[in-house]
């Protein structure tokens, strides 16, 4: 039986976002920043896309269904915004110690291509470390648990050792890490142990959680399929969360990349916010 908890209301929350780019040359760029579809009927305000200066704006939905829009930022500083309003149930990450682990002959075909490996997420390197750390476990959701807590535990969380390279292996090694490393290497066990298992990116408030906050980032967790539903898992802070929004999800961070540049760059500044506002 899933767990949720008891919220007297919904609440609100302002959201978006500001990068300032400055590129030599004409840059194709492709943007994957706007809330996620199955978020739609909670959107108040749109998170539009708008550049300054304005340049003409495409999109498209990629093959995870993940909106992407295209620009041709032109020489020079470009600045790249959004603010939007969406509204949520104010309650945390749901909770169901009782799910079941599928046989993989038993999984439907459209979640077979998060057992695989991807970019970032080795299962051949991890595959023996996995099924030796948790080959004890229960399967379903105690297991998956148990692979967030050693997750939870391995990785020190340290901006200065982030790397856009960085795969779940060497997360592994390395011990260290953002997010997203944390993801990976979540993402990674889980494959290795028959479990679909999907990255997720978006916005994370700060709601529920004790002061201080820290400087406010895009975040990472992940998806994994257990009893016919995705149920979200966040190995960087091992705890369900209030105020969690989707954007885009995907094998692994390559295929959910915040911003795609096509040529040299220089990010002069990023800036991102997530916070409830007043009903």
């Amino acid at each position: 039986m899933a767990v949720e908890f008891a919220t007297e209301d919904t609440m609100k929350i302002k959201l978006g976002y500001e990068f300032v780019y400055d590129f030599p040359q004409a840059t194709p760029v492709i943007l994957t920043t706007s809330v996620h579809y199955s978020r739609a009927s909670d959107v108040e305000i749109p998170d539009y896309l708008t550049t300054d200066p304005p340049v003409p704006i495409t999109a498209y939905r990629d093959g995870f269904g993940n909106w992407c829009q295209r620009i041709l930022a032109p020489p020079g500083r470009i600045r790249l915004a959004a603010i939007g309003v969406v509204r949520d149930s104010a309650v945390p990450d749901v909770v169901n110690p009782d799910a079941v682990q599928h046989a993989v002959e038993d999984l439907p075909e459209e979640t077979l291509v998060f057992l695989l490996g991807s970019r970032y997420c080795e299962t051949d390197v991890l595959s023996a470390t996995a099924w030796q750390l948790f080959g004890h476990t229960f399967a379903g959701w105690a297991r998956v648990q148990a692979i967030c807590d050693f997750v939870h535990n391995h990785i020190a969380f340290n901006y200065q050792n982030a790397r856009s390279t960085k795969t779940a292996g060497q997360v592994y090694e390395e011990r260290t890490g953002v997010c997203r490393d944390f993801a990976h290497l979540a993402v990674t066990f889980c494959r290795c142990m028959n479990i679909p298992a999907r990255y997720c990116t978006g916005y994370l408030t700060d709601i529920g959680t004790p002061l201080p906050h820290g400087t406010m980032d895009f975040a990472a967790w992940f998806d994994v399929y257990l009893d016919n539903t995705w149920y979200t898992f966040d190995a960087r802070n091992n705890e369900p969360r209030i105020g969690r929004i989707l954007i885009a999800r995907g094998r692994d961070a390559s295929d959910v990349a915040i911003t795609t540049t096509f040529g040299p760059n220089i990010l002069e500044s990023f800036q991102v916010f997530a916070d409830e506002i007043s009903t």
